[in-house]
């Protein structure tokens, strides 16, 4: 392929700690030149693709995402989900494991890497199960999963119950360097519950799910990280209570990471007033005051990194009883559109949203896949460029994932991914997105 220049956008790049106006070049898959202002690069001859107007960023990062291939392909592919990353600006994905078979030896691990290199999108990197079966009784192989490629290891769509299994996981993370991934919830707590416990709830005269189900595991898991010195990253967190204790946590030394979700961080319990199962989602929506919390949680480096939690599901299973419905939101597409309203509200400055889904998520992963989330020269050109003003409608109709199950369908968001480069491959562009096919002479101006 032919250079090709991204000129004269607004590269914010936190890894570098860029924040200006300037040009990339990518040569053959990586990033060859930066150049900042109004420089141009010393290879005369590339096409251009237009960037004014654009913030041009690394590559967005999803630590945690379910691609449901094996096994539940009518809900979604690993085709249609790489597609899905794409149009959201992603252009590294890592998908859990509670698939079928789950993801818990060598050959199903492989399985997944071979179709995502078939589909050729964006990088999926898949997470290995901390039990066998996901059934929460006996370790996975976790040695054999860590030389297959796995990032780290999770029960997730269950918690790990078993606090003896738990602290052998944990040392075992220790050794393998890599994070044991946990869905905190105490499931004797959450009995039949099917929204936050609280004022809706209430109103609505249904079972709640108390927010301890959630913070009593995490402190649980904490201190059994405390115990092993391993590695716990704590999923989705959605309360309050888990904000304060993975603070002190952090403060006396104990190795935690955390992740939020765009839909706890923007959506409060009151989107199930009228029963929309779009809106069930475990953990569940819960109150602004928890919102709020969440987001000092990110402003403080409490909470590490935004991860989606895209969690696709058949219109059929959405369409039933608010009891039988089941729980999740496909979110990689909206999920930009969706965070950029806590910066036009001044809760979230626009470098920090980007260190959230750049730079911070690239550190947990490590190095183990290539120098991922920067625009430094040498880097995969793994870069999405987007618009943080344009005004768009959310149509399912138009979505990539084979997911519509969204409670943001219809709505009206500000901040549009206008093109996603991965690999130095054009894999997403808007309709407005138009490269140039010229010569240009070496000039500064």
């Amino acid at each position: 392929m032919k250079p090709l220049l991204i000129r004269g956008g607004h590269i914010i790049d936190p890894s570098q700690g860029i924040d200006e106006v300037g040009s990339l070049l990518i040569t053959d898959g990586k990033i060859s030149w930066l150049g900042r202002g109004k420089i141009t690069p010393p290879q005369p001859d590339y096409d251009v693709l237009p960037a004014q107007g654009l913030i041009v960023c690394p590559g967005f990062i999803d630590l945690h995402c379910h691609l449901r291939q094996p096994g539940f392909e009518e809900k979604e592919t690993i085709a249609s989900g790489s597609q899905a990353a794409a149009r959201g600006g992603f252009t590294t994905i890592c998908c859990m494991p509670n698939t079928n078979p789950p993801l818990d030896n060598q050959a199903t691990v492989e399985y997944v890497i071979a179709e995502a290199t078939k589909a050729g999108v964006v990088r999926v990197l898949p997470i290995g199960c901390i039990s066998k079966g996901r059934k929460g009784k006996k370790l996975a192989p976790m040695r054999e999963l860590a030389l297959a490629g796995v990032v780290g290891y999770s029960d997730d769509g269950d918690p790990v119950l078993n606090s003896r299994l738990m602290r052998q996981a944990l040392d075992f993370s220790r050794t393998l360097g890599l994070p044991i991934i946990d869905h905190c919830e105490d499931t004797t707590l959450v009995a039949d519950g099917l929204m936050n416990n609280g004022i809706v709830s209430a109103r609505l005269g249904r079972r709640g799910i108390p927010a301890a189900a959630e913070w009593l595991m995490v402190m649980r898991d904490l201190a059994l990280a405390r115990l092993t010195g391993g590695w716990l990253h704590i999923a989705h967190v959605s309360t309050e209570g888990s904000v304060d204790f993975i603070r002190h946590s952090k403060e006396v030394g104990i190795r935690v990471t955390a992740e939020v979700t765009p839909h706890h961080l923007t959506l409060t319990e009151e989107e199930v007033l009228d029963y929309d199962t779009n809106a069930k989602v475990n953990p569940p929506l819960r109150t602004e005051k928890d919102v709020q919390a969440l987001i000092q949680g990110l402003q403080d480096n409490v909470i590490d990194i935004i991860a989606t939690d895209h969690a696709p599901h058949t219109a059929a299973e959405k369409r039933g009883d608010f009891a039988l419905a089941p729980s999740g939101i496909s979110g990689l597409e909206t999920t930009l559109g969706s965070l950029m309203s806590l910066m036009h509200a001044g809760k979230l400055s626009l470098p920090t949203l980007i260190s959230k889904l750049t730079r911070e998520p690239a550190r947990i992963i490590g190095g183990r896949y290539g120098k991922i989330g920067t625009l430094a020269v040498a880097a995969p050109a793994d870069i999405t460029l987007f618009d943080p003003t344009k005004d768009w409608l959310v149509d399912t109709n138009a979505f990539a994932s084979r997911g519509k199950n969204t409670p943001l369908a219809g709505s009206k968001l500000k901040g549009k991914v206008m093109a996603t480069i991965s690999g130095g491959k054009l894999v997403y562009q808007d309709d407005s997105i138009k490269v140039g096919r010229k010569k240009e002479t070496s000039k500064r101006s």
